[in-house]
């Protein structure tokens, strides 16, 4: 860029170079004379300081920048008066190679001959803004002129080393960059070949021992001493977890034993070794084996649990054991229930073989001990024992034993008791048919790993020198209480509210405890309203609804762990109240139902006023007929409603015949009926034809009312005297007289006392 000023002499800003090595200084020349006299600069923008700026003559001046590290930046200057552009230039930033780093190494692995491959690597501390194009250079102790021996696009490059390249001494390698617009060259870089050769990888074999594993490898035969390492860890997967132990130098072979492991484990191994100095070979193959089972991993952990004894006080003992893994070949274990006393004269102990952790053994009632043995390749690698108490034997047991839960885990405390305790057995089951324990020397405990929300079992149990106490159960406890129960619930909506119930069904034995219930309704329409009410109700009165709506309700059951919802049910509101329905509807049949009584009362009344009665003051005493007059026929006229019955009558009975019992038949459907009889005294006698003093007289009752009109004058009662009557009479209903008893009743006379009615007064 330039300016023209009074005079017509152009003013150019003068470079040393326009394309500079990045991380350089650089001096920007520029003339004074033909600019004004209070300028500033700027780099990409940003203000250079003034102490940057110094004049060389009085026609020039100079712009220093120190350590360049814009891989492009444009340069200019401006009138400080009018912030006028008076003039610039573009700077652009290159690098030279740098951290060059090479390899010795042979393209075949199988051998390890000389090396007949190099390969070389560098890096750019910037990234080139054009192509560029590298080539290497060599030099060596016989040949110090550099030659090319390598062209590359990237920085990298590998050649076969010619058989005239001798390799014995220092090899000075220098990489050239060359652009269009500029070239770098990167410092030289001496290598010694044994510190840039690399080994080819060796053979690896891998043995597994009881108590190591023996790892060893081979190369091929180099005289210079390497070092080595091994890599292994437990195949899981796939992946490997390294684990890389210092090693001492070995020439032509080398071996390590390796201890830290866990027993009947899959583990894969590697090697690689490498000259002083020199880079690490390749990775061996890798090799898996299965390591052994270890004698000081093997931790049986051997506890018991007891069954109550039968009638023969047979006890089954389950013991229990840590599992060997399966993966763990030529191993064997047996359980031995040994008497205490038998075993204490070498009595031969009874001895069976079991599961992987557990077997069952059935013992007496006197004390035993459970003896368990672990054999590998039928040699002993550890035996445990555990005691079991005769019935009723006197040992202590720890007290006040405590479980909580936190966070998933629950919390085991107790008492110890007086007796000096060497250790406590903790163990804890859900639902009885596995066991987990294990052993504390304190007196409290964390179970873990647990299932979720699941009630256990825990019992805590002393451990003695050589016996073992009774075991003390803490109350059973779940692992986390989980959310309430199902929620079902039941509506019974009328006119302007609804009775909601609802009743909560347990899901599960862990099931959180209710804190209270929260009742949700709305119409389709909304709002939602909710009510909340504690853990004791079990019902709420949803008021003041609109009538015949459809409304939804749902409710929600909350404790600490969480919340259970019940289905959202639908339900309509009535028209009428159905409670005003119903009293409505029972006031009117109980209405209609004393209208109707009332009806009956009336029209019966009506009858009973109606129904004519003798006059007992129009009648006198007469004897009934012979019974062979009357044989067949009704003494008496029938009244003449038919409506009534003929037993209804009153009548007088006289001495009967066994040729009544048509009649009595007749009077009376139910023979064997019961009767009823009335004993009257007999009146004192008086003259005949005294009205007044002859106030009881005798006289035959019809069977059936009559309706016609009394007595005539000419009636044959009227002509009749009276008669005394030798013996006591009896009156009797018709319908209460069955056949054969009437046959043997005596002869009776009936008496009608007159003052019962007034003459004269209707009935």
């Amino acid at each position: 860029m330039s300016h023209q000023g009074l005079h017509e002499n152009t003013c150019n800003v003068v470079l040393k170079d326009q394309y500079i090595e990045w991380g350089s200084d650089l001096d920007v020349v520029y003339p004074s004379s033909c600019v004004p006299r209070k300028i500033f600069w700027t780099l990409n923008n940003r203000r250079v300081g003034e102490s940057q700026s110094r004049s060389v003559n009085s026609t020039h001046a100079v712009l220093s920048l120190r350590n360049f590290t814009h891989q492009s930046a444009i340069l200019e200057w401006h009138s400080a008066d009018t912030l006028q552009v008076l003039g610039g230039t573009t700077i652009t930033a290159y690098s030279k190679p740098g951290k060059i780093s090479c390899i010795l190494y042979r393209k075949n692995q199988s051998d390890e001959l000389s090396a007949n491959l190099f390969n070389c690597s560098w890096e750019d501390p910037i990234k080139p803004s054009a192509q560029i194009h590298y080539s290497v250079l060599i030099a060596t102790s016989s040949n110090p002129s550099p030659s090319e021996v390598c062209e590359s696009k990237s920085k990298y490059c590998i050649w076969t080393i010619s058989n005239g390249m001798s390799l014995l001494d220092s090899v000075t390698v220098t990489v050239r960059a060359k652009a269009a617009a500029w070239e770098a060259c990167s410092d030289p870089r001496a290598f010694f070949p044994d510190h840039i050769r690399k080994m080819i990888r060796p053979k690896l074999t891998v043995t597994p021992f009881p108590d190591h594993v023996l790892v060893e490898w081979l190369r091929a035969s180099f005289s210079k001493e390497c070092r080595c390492e091994v890599s292994y860890g437990k195949a899981d997967g796939g992946r490997l977890t390294e684990l890389r132990p210092n090693t001492t130098p070995e020439r032509s072979h080398g071996k390590m034993q390796i201890e830290k492991w866990d027993s009947c484990s899959n583990y894969t191994f590697s090697v690689r070794c490498a000259l002083h100095e020199a880079p690490w070979s390749d990775w061996s193959d890798k090799k898996t084996v299965l390591t052994k089972l270890k004698k000081r991993d093997v931790k049986p952990l051997l506890w018991r649990k007891l069954s109550e004894p039968n009638e023969d006080g047979v006890r089954k003992v389950r013991a229990m054991w840590t599992e060997i893994a399966s993966t763990c070949p030529d191993t064997f274990t047996s359980i031995k229930a040994a008497p205490i006393q038998e075993r204490a004269v070498g009595a031969d102990r009874k001895e069976a073989s079991c599961g992987s952790s557990t077997c069952d053994v059935y013992v007496n009632q006197d004390a035993h001990r459970i003896i368990l043995a672990v054999l590998r390749d039928e040699t002993l690698l550890v035996e445990d024992s555990v005691y079991v108490p005769a019935i009723g034997e006197s040992l202590p047991r720890v007290t006040n034993i405590q479980a909580a839960t936190l966070g998933g885990v629950i919390l085991v405390s107790w008492n110890a008791p007086i007796e000096p305790v060497a250790a406590y057995m903790v163990d804890w089951t859900h639902g009885g048919d596995r066991y987990y324990w294990k052993e504390s020397r304190h007196t409290n405990t964390t179970l873990c790993d647990l299932l979720d929300k699941q009630p256990y079992n825990i019992t805590v149990t002393p451990l003695f020198v050589d016996k073992t106490g009774h075991g003390a159960r803490a109350l059973q406890i779940c692992s986390r209480a989980g959310d309430p129960g199902n929620v079902a619930i039941q509506v019974e909506a009328k006119d302007k509210s609804a009775l909601v119930r609802w009743t909560v069904s347990s899901r599960a034995a862990c099931s959180g405890a209710v804190v209270n219930y929260t009742v949700f309704y709305s119409t389709q329409e909304g709002p939602q309203l909710n009510i909340t009410v504690d853990e004791t109700e079990q019902f709420i009165l949803l008021k003041d609804l609109h009538r015949e709506t459809q409304y939804s309700v749902h409710v929600e059951a909350a404790a600490l762990t969480g919340t259970t919802r019940s289905r959202e049910t639908l339900f309509y509101t009535k028209r009428f109240d159905p409670e005003l329905i119903t009293v409505v509807s029972v006031s009117g049949s109980i209405a209609l139902l004393a209208l109707l009584l009332s009806s009956c009362i009336a029209v019966q009344w009506k009858k009973f006023k109606k129904k004519p009665v003798p006059n007992p003051a129009l009648s006198s005493v007469v004897f009934w007929p012979a019974a062979s007059h009357h044989e067949g026929t009704c003494p008496f006229q029938p009244f003449s409603n038919p409506s009534e019955s003929i037993c209804d009558a009153v009548y007088t009975s006289e001495a009967q015949s066994p040729s009544t019992s048509s009649l009595a038949a007749r009077c009376d459907s139910n023979p064997a009926g019961d009767r009823t009889e009335e004993h009257v005294d007999p009146p004192t006698p008086t003259a005949p034809g005294d009205p007044v003093k002859s106030i009881e007289t005798q006289h035959p009752s019809p069977r059936e009312d009559s309706t016609g009109p009394l007595l005539p004058e000419n009636s044959p009662y009227r002509r009749q005297t009276p008669v005394e009557s030798s013996a006591p009479r009896s009156s009797k209903q018709c319908k209460r007289v069955s056949v054969k008893e009437t046959r043997k009743i005596a002869p009776v006379t009936v008496y009608v006392t007159l003052d019962m009615f007034e003459q004269g007064q209707d009935c």
